[in-house]
C-alpha cells in the first residue's frame, strides 16, 4: 500500500517538469513545491481519516456523496463530479505517460515509429491489469522500488557532495544565491511555479483507492498515509534543493535538472541511468492510471453514474470492460497527439491539471462535512484523525482555491484554467442528462461494498 502511494505520487513531474518550474522560479521553487506540498499533505490526511473510517470502493467519490446525503442531489452532485473528474484525470494520464513513455524508449530505439511503442506499452500494462488486483500490485510494487531507490541513492550522493562529503570537492551552497538571488524573477514565478507543481503530486490518493482491495483496509491505509506523507516531502522537497544547490538555475542544463545534477557530480552514463529511472516513473504512472480509472468507472456504476455494463468482473475479480474503456480512451488520445497536436490533445492537457484542484477541492469540503457526522454518530470510527479540525482543513480549502484564483491572474495560467472549467461545465451538463435519463444503481455491485459503509 505504502509503494502504491508513493508510486502514485512520484512521477515523470518531478524528474523532468521540475526543471520548467526551476527555469521560471529560481533557487525559489523550492518553496514553490512546499507551498503544494503542505496542502497535499493535509488534503492525504483528510483522506487517510475518511479511508480508515469508512473503505469503501471508489473512496473519494463515495465520501462526497456521503457527505452530502443529508441533501440527496447535491450528494449525487458531489459524487458525480468527483468521480468523473478523477476518471478523466487518470485515463488522460494514461495517454500522455504512453506518448512520454515512447519518447524515453526512442532514446535507445529511435528508428522504431513512436506510435508503436506506444502501443506496445498501452497492450503490456492492460493486460497486467486484466490478470488481477495483485499483479498491478507487485507491478507498481517493483516501478515504486526502482523510483524510491533512486531518489534515496541521488539524496545521499548529493547531499554528500554539496557538503563537501564527496571526494576532492569542498562543501557549497553557493548556487542558491549566486545567479541574482534567491527568488532572480521575484515572487510571482514562484506563486506560478506552485500552481504548475500541483499535478506532480496528484496520486499520493491511490492509497484510499487500494483500501478496498486491501486484506485489512483500515491498518493498511492508515500505516500507508502516514508514510507517504512523510516520504513525499522528503523526496520532491530534499530533492529539489540539491538539484538548485548543484546546477545553476539560469543554465540550459537545467531542463534536464536530475541529469545535469549526476554530469555535476561526474556520474559516469548520467543520461543512460536517469532515462531508465524515468522510463519506469512513466511505467509506473501508466500503470496506476489505468488501475485508478476503472476502480473510479467500477465504483460510478454502483450509483447508477455510469453504465452498469461496465462493472462486469473476470474471474479474478477485474472490472475487465472498466479497465478496457480506460485504454481506449488512452489509444485515442494517442492517436490524437500525432494526428491533431494543435487542437484535440491540447485541450484535454491543460484541462486535466486544474479538474485535480477541483477533485482535492470536493475532497476537503467531504472531509468537512464526514468528520462531523462520524463525531456525532460514531466517534469509535476516527481512528486517525485530520489534525487540528478543522481548521486545518479550512486553511487547505483556501489554499487550494488560492491556488485558483492565481490561475486567474497569471496569464500563462489562464488557458489550463478556462480549459479546466469547461470540462467542469460538460460534467454539469452530463449530470442534467444522467438525471433526465434516471441512472439506477446496480445492485450486484452495492453488494460487493464494504460492511463501514452500510452501517453508516
Amino acid at each position: 500500500m505504502t509503494m502504491i502511494g508513493l508510486g502514485g505520487v512520484i512521477g515523470a513531474g518531478l524528474f523532468v517538469g521540475s526543471g520548467v518550474v526551476i527555469r521560471e522560479a529560481g533557487p525559489a521553487a523550492l518553496v514553490s513545491f512546499v507551498i503544494t506540498g503542505l496542502l497535499v499533505v493535509l488534503v492525504m490526511r483528510m483522506l487517510g481519516e475518511m479511508a480508515v473510517a469508512v473503505p469503501a470502493v471508489g473512496s473519494l467519490y463515495e465520501y462526497a456523496r456521503l457527505a452530502f446525503s443529508d441533501r440527496p442531489r447535491l450528494g449525487e452532485l458531489a459524487g458525480f463530479l468527483t468521480g468523473w473528474m478523477y476518471w478523466y484525470f487518470w485515463v488522460i494520464v494514461v495517454a500522455l505517460e504512453a506518448v512520454a513513455g515512447a519518447g524515453l524508449v526512442r532514446f535507445w530505439l529511435p528508428n522504431e515509429p513512436a506510435w508503436l511503442i506506444s502501443l506496445v506499452l498501452l497492450l503490456l500494462l492492460t493486460v497486467t491489469n486484466l490478470v488481477s488486483v495483485k499483479s498491478f500490485g507487485e507491478f507498481e510494487f517493483w516501478f515504486a522500488s526502482i523510483k524510491v531507490a533512486a531518489i534515496v541513492i541521488f539524496l545521499l550522493m548529493a547531499g554528500a557532495y554539496v557538503l563537501g562529503l564527496w571526494p576532492g570537492v569542498a562543501a557549497s551552497v553557493a548556487n542558491l544565491t549566486a545567479h541574482g538571488g534567491f527568488a532572480p524573477n521575484g515572487v510571482l514565478p514562484v506563486l506560478t511555479g506552485a500552481v504548475a507543481v500541483t499535478g506532480f503530486y496528484f496520486g499520493a490518493e491511490l492509497v484510499s483507492i487500494a483500501a478496498a482491495e486491501a486484506d485489512e483496509p483500515a491498518k493498511a491505509v492508515a500505516a500507508a498515509t502516514n508514510s507517504v506523507i512523510s516520504r513525499t516531502l522528503l523526496f520532491y522537497v530534499g530533492s529539489i534543493l540539491l538539484v538548485v544547490c548543484l546546477v545553476p538555475w539560469d543554465s540550459a542544463a537545467i531542463a534536464t535538472p536530475y541529469v545535469s545534477a549526476l554530469n555535476a557530480m561526474r556520474v559516469p552514463a548520467a543520461a543512460q541511468i536517469m532515462n531508465a529511472v524515468i522510463l519506469t516513473a512513466v511505467l509506473s504512472a501508466l500503470n496506476s492510471g489505468l488501475y485508478a480509472s476503472s476502480r473510479m468507472l467500477f465504483a460510478l456504476t454502483r450509483r447508477g453514474d455510469a453504465p452498469v455494463g461496465l462493472a462486469r468482473l473476470n474471474r479474478n475479480g477485474v472490472p475487465w470492460r472498466a479497465i478496457l474503456l480506460g485504454t481506449l480512451f488512452g489509444y485515442g488520445a494517442v492517436v490524437m497527439s500525432y494526428v491533431s497536436p494543435d487542437t484535440v490533445f491540447p485541450f484535454l492537457v491543460n484541462s486535466y491539471g486544474t479538474v485535480a484542484i477541483f477533485v482535492y477541492v470536493l475532497i476537503a469540503f467531504s472531509q468537512l462535512r464526514l468528520r462531523a457526522r462520524l463525531e456525532k454518530e460514531d466517534p469509535a470510527r476516527l481512528r486517525l484523525r485530520m489534525w487540528a479540525y478543522p481548521y486545518l482543513t479550512y486553511v487547505a480549502i483556501a489554499g487550494m482555491l488560492g491556488i485558483v484564483l492565481a490561475m486567474a491572474l497569471i496569464p500563462e495560467q489562464r488557458t489550463p484554467l478556462i480549459f479546466g472549467v469547461a470540462s467542469l461545465a460538460i460534467l454539469l451538463l452530463a449530470f442534467g442528462v444522467r438525471l433526465r435519463l434516471g441512472g439506477k444503481p446496480d445492485i450486484a455491485t452495492l453488494a460487493m461494498e464494504p460492511r463501514q459503509y452500510d452501517q453508516l
